[in-house]
């Protein structure tokens, strides 16, 4: 089958097309032929050597896809799907070709009134939005959310969810132009992170209080400030790195504010815990997206064979919303 491989840790041109051998699907998955691929971060990472696929998964790159069931692996008669059925997935790995065995709790429903194709762009922002600002950091009603990449797949997702939970969100991004999209969004407050700081500008928009939570794909370079910022009672989750892996922590600030600090990632979770955050989106994300009141944000769409240059798009860092490969025909 068709595939895109990475020959080497390196830059967008070490991913190249190739042929691949058609994955079997084992006990408790199925085998999904792929419509489109969702691009994320962690792909690019990946590609570069730094964020390894876990055990057992696939080396190839894309961690969501949309698409249609093509077979049943054993243990899967009873899980409510048939050939035929539409679907999206959330993966740990395998998206960039033609077909991908997928754990059956992995699987979701393309949500009524979204096109397959555009469906590749929902499991991943999704789970990972979800089980971070709600399970992990318990977002609730009037409570104030920084968002730091507004603008991003996982941003756009975020600032939808956190609003549809009756959270004031700010939000952090380079440029006017993105602000502006995260304002149509439904972003609350707006920080442009290269002519102004987002702790004096948060903490006037809510007197001072600071935020409950902040969602932040930074890490180390953001640690101190982000910490500053916590309110009482504050969380603080990373689940990103692109501004260093180590920094420093003041604990003391931490026991004043009783604030927490929570490192999480999607990939690496068990299967038996992604299936658990795959049904919660389903039951509290999946009603939204079909009321319309959470949507689709799609940037461009590449053809596979053209991965690199849908990743070179990405570490340009100008899109809103997401990148996908289309593989086949929707």
């Amino acid at each position: 089958m068709n595939a895109v491989t990475i020959t080497g840790p390196g830059e967008a041109d070490v991913l190249v097309p190739a042929q691949v051998d058609r994955p079997q699907p084992g006990q408790g998955e199925v085998l999904v032929e792929v419509v489109a691929a969702g691009v994320n971060r962690a792909d690019v990472m990946q590609r570069k050597g730094f964020y390894p696929p876990p055990s057992g998964a696939s080396e190839l790159p894309g961690l969501e896809v949309s698409g249609r069931v093509v077979e049943l692996g054993p243990g899967c008669e009873e899980a409510g799907w048939s050939v035929g059925d539409e679907v999206c997935a959330l993966l740990a790995g395998g998206g960039y070709a033609e077909h991908v065995a997928v754990p059956v709790g992995q699987l979701l429903p393309v949500p009524a009134g979204v096109p397959l194709a555009d469906a590749a762009a929902l499991p991943e922002v999704a789970c990972t939005v979800w089980s971070n600002l709600v399970l992990e950091a318990g977002l609730g009603e009037g409570e104030t959310v920084l968002i730091h990449g507004g603008s991003s797949g996982i941003g756009t997702m975020a600032i939808q969810v956190a609003k549809a939970l009756g959270a004031t969100v700010a939000v952090t991004a380079s440029t006017q132009e993105k602000l502006a999209a995260c304002r149509e969004l439904g972003a609350d407050v707006l920080v442009n992170y290269r002519t102004q700081d987002f702790v004096d500008e948060v903490r006037k928009a809510t007197d001072g209080r600071g935020a409950d939570v902040i969602l932040d794909v930074v890490g180390a370079k953001y640690l101190e400030r982000n910490v500053d910022l916590l309110a009482k009672d504050g969380r603080l989750v990373v689940i990103g790195l692109q501004g260093g892996r180590r920094g420093e922590l003041d604990l003391g600030a931490l026991l004043a504010k009783r604030a927490r600090v929570i490192a999480t990632s999607l990939r690496s979770r068990p299967v038996e815990g992604k299936a658990q955050i795959v049904a919660a989106v389903r039951e509290h994300v999946w009603p939204l997206v079909e009321q319309g009141r959470i949507r689709t944000v799609i940037q461009s769409r590449h053809p596979l064979a053209e991965a690199a240059r849908a990743h070179e798009e990405m570490e340009a860092s100008a899109h809103v919303g997401k990148i996908l490969l289309e593989v086949a025909p929707g």
